[in-house]
């Protein structure tokens, strides 16, 4: 019995380090293989559709949905990547050549503002132009001391994107391939009951589908939304811009307002009234309302999460895990809730494992 026991606990202690070492080795290349089961997971319903016209024919469905994935989610991100670099070195060439002053900008919007305003400037001694340009020059100068350490970082780091670029399509072809079975098999190791197996991984895959289809979909939207109207507007960089805020918009409730609110702002503040009542009530009505009517629709009803959670996971997992934490807060929030709802039941039941006993 003693021995039994001993080489039960023997083989626990192998099992977890063989897994921690497994772990540490694949920890380098953890973003591209979050990404490639995240992809798999979003287009796996289309290749089983395409399996179920070529039964026969694994490897080929495998590699047209890879395609189609390549089509629909990363060509059209290259196109804008190369918009917005080309409409950032237009900016940035209208800068050096002294087009845009922001400074003159800064003052134009100070020589407008309310006096209790121009007091809190003043006790940040911003009274004159002169100390605005000091200031706007000390902030450009590490703005830029910033930006080029990125550009820096982001050129030695080229040839280890490409790499965990080329890793995440060689484990999503894989996936695609080979995914239901794994998930099958780790779905088999769990020490749970059938039933709650089942809904956990359903959770689990429904709350990754809604998650990036429902909030890169409200990204999108409001990008583009917020691109047009600053194009209609005459604003410069209305790509560059639109981009900005389709990326803010995974922040729920203030982010693409982060963009379109100081420059309505800006429009009020040096008397181009109609340009900022426009630009206030397009973002407020149509920018806002595609974010409260879109996100609730798309992520909280198929995650069944209520929109506070929803909010507060997004934020929370951003915090933590940076962009990728869209994905991974809500998907941990939706499985928190549902393990607590198995324990919460009599008997340690789920919801739905009542009612099939039914």
């Amino acid at each position: 019995m003693r021995s039994t026991t001993a080489a039960q606990r023997a083989f626990f202690i192998l099992l977890a380090s063989v897994t921690l070492g497994f772990a540490a080795i694949l920890w380098p290349f953890m973003g591209a293989i979050f990404w490639a089961v995240v992809l798999a997971i979003v287009f796996q319903p289309l290749n089983r559709r395409l399996r179920s016209r070529w039964p026969h024919r694994v490897n080929l469905t495998a590699a047209a949905t890879l395609l189609i994935c390549l089509v629909i989610a990363i060509f059209p991100l290259v196109l804008i990547s190369i918009s917005v670099v080309q409409e950032t070195a237009t900016i940035y060439a209208r800068m050096a050549s002294g087009q845009l002053d922001f400074g003159a900008y800064f003052q134009q919007i100070y020589a407008a503002l309310p006096s209790w305003v121009g007091g809190i400037l003043e006790r940040l001694h911003l009274t004159t132009p002169d100390a605005i340009q000091e200031k706007l020059s000390t902030l450009a100068t590490e703005a830029g001391k910033l930006i080029a350490g990125k550009a820096v970082a982001l050129g030695s780091n080229t040839l280890g994107f490409a790499v965990s670029f080329c890793i995440m399509l060689y484990l999503l072809y894989f996936l695609l391939r080979d995914g239901q079975q794994l998930a099958h098999r780790i779905r088999d190791t769990l020490p749970l009951r059938r039933v709650h197996k089942e809904e956990l991984t359903q959770k689990f895959a429904t709350v990754i589908r809604a998650t990036v289809k429902g909030n890169l979909a409200v990204a999108a939207a409001q990008g583009a939304l917020g691109g047009v109207i600053f194009m209609i507007l005459g604003i410069q960089g209305a790509v560059l811009w639109g981009v900005l805020m389709a990326f803010l918009s995974l922040l729920p409730a203030v982010g693409a307002s982060l963009i379109w609110g100081p420059v309505s702002i800006y429009y009020l503040a040096t008397g181009d009234i109609t340009k900022g009542i426009v630009l206030t009530m397009y973002g407020v009505l149509v920018i806002g309302l595609v974010d409260n009517l879109l996100r609730p629709l798309l992520v909280g009803k198929d995650t069944k999460l209520p929109d506070y959670v929803v909010l507060i996971s997004t934020l929370g997992g951003m915090s933590l895990f940076g962009l990728t934490g869209f994905v991974i807060g809500p998907a941990i929030a939706a499985l928190f809730i549902a393990c607590w709802d198995i324990y919460s039941q009599p008997g340690g039941q789920s919801r739905r494992d009542q009612e099939t006993q039914k």
